[in-house]
């Protein structure tokens, strides 16, 4: 739903066959993969074990022997290769579904509306031409007073058609509009100094529109191959490299930049070269006569505003420069990150199930979702600080799984050893005790009525 809202001005009054639709939605699928995936294993976790812990399934396995890491034993095969699974569709499918669905948008973005007269408006829709139809019949394809302007020419309105009836049909492979206009007239002006003009009349005259740009007409995809969205793992790693490299080539490029506007370069032949030196750049001032002092003088503020200049560009550029690089290896990272995820989100979820004893969906989505808002919310809010270069890429990416580890491994302890510090009876025993003390303290309090 949010993927149709968010693209329903880009889909809607084009005329799209449903596939096409279907095929947009279908790789657009894939981008929610990495939020539904980890959410999944969190909710099937808690689901499994709480109605095992519902159905005293627990106590019976556990009163066998059974420890809860070895009950989980199972379960964690599973995840673990659904977690290898996770990696191979982030690596290899994600990919190439993010560049089709790449290329169906902009396609769809750059087609045009699809073809519709409205009565007594004009239409301006296909090229070089400005159509008016003042009545249409009911089927649609009859047309009263007719009115074209005719474009082609590049000389404005000069050619105008009117004809008082007409019909409108395809042609047979739908790449042309074909107008059967009936007693009309054509109005044309000609080049000349004193502005000479044609009219004619005509009794039907039959009008070709080229309606190709309407079609579906799909791009190379080549164009989008290079975005970090479409890149598998070994083609991060290559394009890392290349932009590590233009990143410094850039780097030397403003260090010689800012190098030759230097008052050395600039008076090195006018003094001695023996005293110009980083260390008596002052003495080397006082050797100056006055002309050439103010010369220096004026010389270093133009330079000082040049160089302030050029480094203000240059830092944009660098900084557009290294965010590029931060997203190459955010995507990088993202590739390891939801396999992980998987993982860690079944070691929260299994030892909650097996606390909550509930099963089914009420209490285990709500938990689910609570703890999986916790890692989404992270997740994206320091994803974002690394693309904006305010953090490190591997610590904005990884310090969700950072969050959650020790979690997980906590409560996997405490599940483990039986421990009532998370036993929800315990709670609501400590609630009920201190609920029960303050009703008997109010009634001592109240007087009795006599």
């Amino acid at each position: 739903m949010q993927f149709l809202w968010k693209y329903i001005d880009e889909l809607v009054g084009k005329g799209l066959e449903w596939y096409l639709v279907g095929e947009l939605l279908f790789y657009a699928s894939a981008n929610l993969v990495p939020m539904a995936l980890p959410l999944a294993i969190l909710l099937a976790s808690i689901m499994t074990f709480g109605s095992f812990g519902e159905h005293y399934e627990l106590v019976a396995m556990k009163s066998s022997g059974m420890g809860l890491i070895r009950i989980m034993f199972p379960l964690l095969i599973v995840t673990l290769l659904t977690s290898a699974s996770a990696f191979m569709f982030t690596n290899y499918v994600w990919p190439k579904a993010n560049l089709e669905f790449a290329s169906l948008l902009y396609d769809i973005r750059h087609k045009k509306p699809t073809f519709d007269i409205t009565e007594g408006i004009f239409y301006a829709g296909i090229e070089n031409y400005v159509i008016r139809v003042d009545k249409k019949d009911e089927d649609g394809r009859g047309m009263h007073d007719v009115l074209i302007y005719d474009h082609s020419s590049d000389k404005g309105n000069a050619h105008v058609i009117r004809a008082e009836s007409g019909r409108m049909d395809m042609s047979s492979d739908e790449r042309y509009l074909i107008f059967e206009l009936n007693n009309g007239t054509s109005y044309e002006e000609l080049e000349g100094d004193d502005k000479p003009h044609m009219l004619s009349e005509f009794g039907s005259e039959i009008m070709r529109f080229d309606l190709s740009g309407f079609q579906m007409e799909r791009s190379d995809k080549d164009i989008f191959k290079d975005n970090y969205q479409m890149l598998n793992l070994s083609q991060l790693d290559e394009a890392i490299d290349s932009h590590l490299i233009r990143y410094a080539n850039k780097k030397e490029e403003l260090d010689a930049n800012i190098y030759n506007r230097t008052i050395k370069a600039e008076y090195l032949d006018t003094v001695d070269q023996s005293i110009i030196s980083d260390s008596n750049l002052i003495l080397a001032y006082e050797s100056f006569n006055k002309q050439h002092k103010m010369a220096f003088l004026e010389t270093a503020v133009s330079n000082l505003r040049q160089n302030k200049t050029t480094l203000a560009s240059k830092a944009e550029i660098l900084e557009g420069a290294s965010r590029n690089i931060n997203r190459h290896l955010i995507e990088w990272h993202r590739k390891f990150t939801l396999s992980i995820a998987c993982i860690i989100l079944f070691f929260i979820g299994a030892p909650l199930g097996a606390i909550i004893r509930k099963g089914g969906l009420g209490l285990p989505v709500v938990i689910s979702v609570l703890f999986f808002l916790v890692y989404h919310i992270t997740s994206i809010t320091f994803e974002k600080l690394a693309k904006q270069n305010e953090m490190d890429a591997a610590l904005g990416m990884w310090i969700a799984t950072y969050v959650l580890l020790p979690i997980g491994f906590y409560l996997t302890y405490q599940a483990s050893t039986d421990s009532k510090l998370l036993d929800m009876e315990t709670y609501t025993k400590a609630i009920r005790s201190i609920l029960d003390f303050f009703k008997r303290k109010s009634k001592e309090q109240t007087p009795a009525i006599k």
